[in-house]
This record gives structure tokens, sequence and C-alpha cells, in this order.
């Protein structure tokens, strides 16, 4: 099928809450797609931060092939053997002794309300509840997970929102500490608040408010969903900013493309959901276990981190030589491989172009671009794209 039968097809059986979309990618490797129409891509999304290993990596595919000749599903009423074992490799690797698996971030991220509530609750008494979450933040598309959401954009139309949410200021302990109150049980943050345009707080904040927490009896969650797996320059955010969470939750690129989450946590906290409390059909799946385990442990072998934050500052070097040459850029910003572009001009034209010259972009609010590409990329990938972004502030720079 072609890119404009598919987009027949979408028009007549798909629910329109994407927009309207012009290709239909049908086959990936490495650091490019191609679409239905046989064109190539050079990818600089990477499925929404989830494909840092690029895509269809032969580790990745041969976890999957030779999983699902073996065993695709089974119900959590029985032990899943990669299932333990993804918990194991994560909990080596990572701050955290117990793992809960889902399908995606704003699962884990409801695991994680939950538990924080159940927890708290438990320990210091039943008004113990609140959860402070950051203006701009971005945690899912739940009832619940909008509203932990510090975005209206996100929850207009779906009120009434859960309760028991106040939102604060990023990257202001002030306002943290104006905010809590005797109620409050957790506090939510991203590491790198993403889908809010790439804001990374200063080098202090995360420290700041883990000692805060610490000395007020407060949950300190991260929430790891875009920023875990390497992207910011370190398997996981909290390892940039040197402060470890008391919960962590992470998808995405957890599974190198296929659907899982994962709310990690230490053993006394995680105690508080016992048996019946909480559950997932499908999470944790050998499946996709499987898939996991391959990713994280590719990634770790492969040094990707490593190779993330020094192609980060690369692609940042050359982010603010364009910023020289176009007032259109206001601002560069980011770590890792999350980069962030400001205009001084919405987006969507920007992506719409970059798209025509065969580059994957996208914009987040309405002036940021956001470079998120697989951690696989090498300097020739990083120069093709900015020669294309840059012809493209070019040619709107001249109309």
């Amino acid at each position: 099928m072609t890119n404009s039968e598919i987009k027949e097809l979408a028009s007549k059986y798909l629910i329109n809450n994407y927009g309207e979309r012009q290709i239909a990618l049908v086959r990936g490797e490495g650091v490019y797609v191609w679409d239905a129409d046989g064109k190539r891509y050079l990818d600089f999304v990477a499925g929404i931060s989830t494909n840092n290993l690029g895509h269809c990596h032969p580790k990745v595919v041969s976890a999957i092939t030779e999983q699902a000749k073996k065993l695709i599903h089974v119900s959590n009423l029985y032990l899943i053997e990669p299932q333990v074992k993804l918990a194991e490799r994560i909990a080596e690797l990572s701050f955290a002794d117990k793992c809960f698996f889902c399908n995606s971030g704003a699962e884990a991220n409801e695991a994680a309300i939950k538990l924080a509530r159940k927890y708290s609750k438990e320990k210091f008494g039943e008004n113990k509840f609140e959860i402070i979450t950051m203006k701009k933040s971005f945690h899912g598309r739940t009832i619940t997970t909008i509203t932990a959401t510090g975005q209206e954009k996100y929850q207009k139309g779906f009120e009434p929102l859960s309760p028991g949410f106040k939102y604060v200021n990023f990257n202001d302990m002030k306002a943290i500490e104006d905010g809590v109150t005797e109620n409050t049980c957790a506090i939510m943050v991203e590491p790198i608040q993403v889908e809010g345009g790439i804001n990374v707080p200063s080098d202090d904040y995360l420290p700041n408010l883990r000692k805060f927490c610490d000395n007020n009896n407060i949950l300190l969650i991260y929430d790891e969903v875009q920023t875990a797996m390497g992207r910011t320059g370190k398997l996981f955010g909290y390892e940039t900013f040197g402060a470890e969470p008391d919960i962590i939750t992470m998808a995405k690129a957890l599974g190198g493309g296929v659907p899982i989450g994962c709310m990690a946590t230490k053993a006394h906290i995680a105690e508080s959901l016992t048996p019946g409390s909480h559950a997932s059909t499908f999470g944790g799946n050998p499946l996709v276990c499987s898939a996991a385990l391959a990713s994280i442990n590719t990634i770790v072998e492969e040094n990707l981190p490593e190779n993330a934050e020094k192609m980060g500052k690369y692609l940042m070097q050359k982010l603010l030589l364009l910023k020289e040459k176009f007032p259109l850029i206001k601002e560069v910003r980011g770590r890792g491989l999350i980069v962030g572009a400001e205009l001084n001009i919405e987006g969507k034209e920007v992506v719409n172009k970059a798209l025509e010259k065969g580059l994957i972009l996208n914009c987040i609010g309405t002036n940021v671009i956001r470079f998120v590409p697989p951690l696989i990329i090498n300097n020739g990938h990083i120069d093709q794209a900015i020669d294309i972004f840059g012809d493209v502030l070019s040619e709107i720079t001249k109309n």
C-alpha cells in the first residue's frame, strides 16, 4: 500500500485523536525509517524517546523471536522467568530493590501514586495523601495522571479531575517549601521536563529536593519515563544529578520498542503493595520482558549512555552555531540526547519542511523543536540533521 492509500483507510476507520498524519512508516533499521512510498528518513524522534537502540536492533529482534517461539503470555498468577531476570537486572543497576511491571509510562505512574499513598497512610495516617507535582510537567493520559500533569491543556474537557494534587514551579525549592502541608505524602518530578519544553533544573535542585523529603517524611518519586535508559548521559536521569528517589517510573526505551512500563522502589516501601492491591494482566509478560532485558543489557554493554553524553554535546554545539546564524532560534537547552531548540516562531512549519527533506523532528508546545534521536547516532548523523534543519530555517527566513 502507498502513503495515500494508508492515509485514506486511516481517515475512514481510525479515531482522529492524533491529528493529520502525512506518511506511513513501514520499515526501520538503525537510525533510519522508510515510508510506504519507499522514501528514507533520518529519525530524530525515535518513537518519542523510545527507540534508544535505533530500529529493529538485532539483539532485541533475536530476543523477541526466540521468546515468541516458547511463550508469549501467561498470567501473573504464575512466576515468569524473563520478568524475574529483568527485575534482578534493574535492581543491580539502580537504587531499587523491587519492581512492578506494567505496559506504559502512565500505568507506571499510576502504580507509583497508589504506592505512595498506601505506604504513607499506613506509616503516617489517613490524611497523608496529597502529592505535589510541577507546573509544565507531564505524567500520562489517564484521568489520574493528567491530574498529576501540571498543564491545563491535557486536562481540559476531562473534568472532574482526581483530587489530591497540587502544582508548584519546577526548579524552585521555595515553591516546594511553601506548597508542602501536613497532608503531603510525596513529591513527583521529572529529572528533566521533556514534554514541558526540555526544562533542565539547576545541578543542586534534585539533591536539595532529596534532603527536603528526608527531613519531612515525604516520598520522592522520579518520573523517568523519558529520561531513563541512557538518554541523559547516564543509565538513569537521577544519576546525572546525583540524587536518588524513593520510587522511580520508567517505560519508553526500556523495551527497545515494545510496550512495557516499570515502577521500582526500595524493599520497605514495596511492602505496602500487598497481594491483590495492584495488578496488570499484560504487565511483565514473557515477550516484553525478554525484549527489555536484551535492550537494557545492550545499552550497558555498548556504553550508549556515554555516547549519548558525547553526541549530545556535539549536537548542542552544532545547534548553538545555527543560533548565531538564525535569530529564529531563541535558546538551545538539554542534557545528553534530550535537546530542545526554542524558536521565536511556531514550530509546525519547521517540522513539516524537515519531514519533506527527510528528517523526522517534532515540536513540543508550540515552539520547541525536540531532538531525541537513537543513542546509537554518530557525528555524521548529527551533521546530516543539522544540514537539513539549517536549510529549513534558511528557507523560512527568506520567506
